[in-house]
């Protein structure tokens, strides 16, 4: 089939990116430096704007006292069918549906796979083989068509062939002896006779997160992924034993990598802190300088004073592993909320989930948890909604759409609800 382009586009949506993101960044930079003082400096620089920012309760009551019923009927019409709308869709999460929201509007969603998927696999200072499994496996059920791989090679060797195994066993169609930003552009641009990735996958050092961070927008990303992290919640009845290897257990992974400890036993956090450098001390070289490096600038051990104290300072911290080594582990399961993947008791820890217990160890960092969980099928699905409606169903549609869209100064808007009105042969 020949494709002909009648009308050819000059510009893209992203031909004013680059000047775009150099005016954003330096705004951001004052912002966080002036807070709330240099918020106002903007509207007024801006907007013109010199009032208060807040809107008060009074505020919104005297606007609701101001609007015509009219107008007050067409938006309680549009929040009425949103809400139907995004009802439906919790209550068929995950699936394909259709429902009739009014007389003669019927909408639904419809799930389909990305398809094509980066996944990218570090093999820096470790060989993580597992990382291999929890992308390219998730992707591969997801229904992805077209999977890469990525990961970088040795000297004489290339890609670690342990990594090589697992990633053709896991569905892989194509893998590259590539590592660090060459290999998330390769995946991204489609080198190297590949397809261009729609999402990249996969743990990386910080100038792998660093080039997918920059690349989300024109790819999908699994996460703005930073150092891993671990937290442990104990209290009187935890062993601090087990604690402290599970500490030791994260913290190898590289010099940056936070390790925290929330208690209310302060017998319990001495005997941690004792033993953590005794364990360490204890390690191969590679882990022990890791390990070192990041217990003596990033751990950290809280003592609190009750269940519910621990619960809102690691609700707080969001970490991308939690442990929980206390008693009334259900009380836990519920009231925590923030955390990329929960380990609960001292009979499992983040090891078996980072290896092969099942959940899947892409998981969010640096507080990501308080906005989303970690990489799962449904990262490689998109959620697609569609909508059709009967001509009958355009009296009340079009001619709110049309009004909507005038209150909002919209007129184009307006105008293709007014020549569906006309053609079906209804008044405005």
């Amino acid at each position: 089939m020949t494709i002909t382009y009648i009308k050819k586009a000059i510009k893209s949506s992203s031909t004013d990116d680059t000047k775009t993101r150099e005016i954003v960044e330096n705004l951001l930079k004052d912002l966080e430096k002036k807070k709330e003082e240099g918020c106002k400096e903007l509207t007024k620089k801006f907007d013109k704007y010199e009032g208060d920012i807040i809107v008060s309760k009074e505020k919104i009551e005297e606007i609701k006292n101001s609007i015509d019923q009219k107008t007050k009927d067409d938006i309680k019409f549009s929040y009425d069918q949103v809400r139907k709308f995004a009802e439906a869709q919790l209550k068929n999460y995950g699936k394909n549906f259709e429902v009739e929201l009014s007389n003669g509007l019927f909408a639904g969603q419809t799930l389909v796979p990305i398809n094509t998927a980066g996944c990218y696999v570090p093999a820096g200072r470790y060989a993580h083989i597992a990382s291999a499994v929890m992308s390219i496996t998730t992707a591969k059920v997801a229904g992805v068509k077209n999977i890469i791989c990525c990961s970088s090679p040795k000297p004489e060797i290339g890609a670690h062939p342990k990594i090589i195994y697992t990633a053709d066993l896991c569905g892989a169609d194509v893998i590259l002896n590539l590592g660090g930003v060459q290999a998330i552009a390769a995946m991204a641009f489609g080198f190297f006779g590949n397809a261009p990735s729609d999402i990249l996958i996969g743990p990386g050092n910080q100038f792998v997160a660093e080039a997918k961070r920059l690349l989300f927008g024109k790819v999908g990303i699994d996460l703005f992924a930073g150092p891993t992290e671990i937290a442990v919640i104990a209290d009187k009845t935890s062993d601090p034993e087990i604690v402290a290897y599970d500490l030791v257990g994260q913290a190898e992974h590289g010099y940056n990598s936070p390790a925290w400890l929330y208690t209310t036993d302060k017998s319990l956090a001495e005997k941690v802190m004792k033993r953590v450098p005794e364990l360490i001390a204890d390690l191969p070289e590679l882990p022990r300088t890791n390990a070192e490096a990041a217990w003596k600038d990033y751990g950290e051990v809280i003592l609190c004073e009750s269940d519910e104290e621990m619960a809102k300072i690691s609700d707080e911290y969001a970490p991308e592993h939690l442990e929980v080594q206390t008693k009334n582990l259900d009380w836990w399961l519920k009231r925590l909320k923030n955390y990329g993947s929960l380990f609960l008791g001292e009979e499992t820890t983040v090891a078996y989930g980072d290896k092969c217990s099942g959940t899947n160890h892409i998981l969010p960092t640096k507080g990501a948890a308080k906005y989303t969980g970690g990489l799962f099928v449904g990262k490689f699905i998109k959620t697609l909604s569609f909508q059709r409606m009967t001509k009958e169903s355009t009296e009340l549609v079009g001619a709110t759409a049309a009004r909507l869209s005038r209150y909002e100064g919209m007129e184009a808007h307006a105008r293709t609800g007014d020549v569906r009105l006309k053609k079906y042969g209804y008044s405005k």
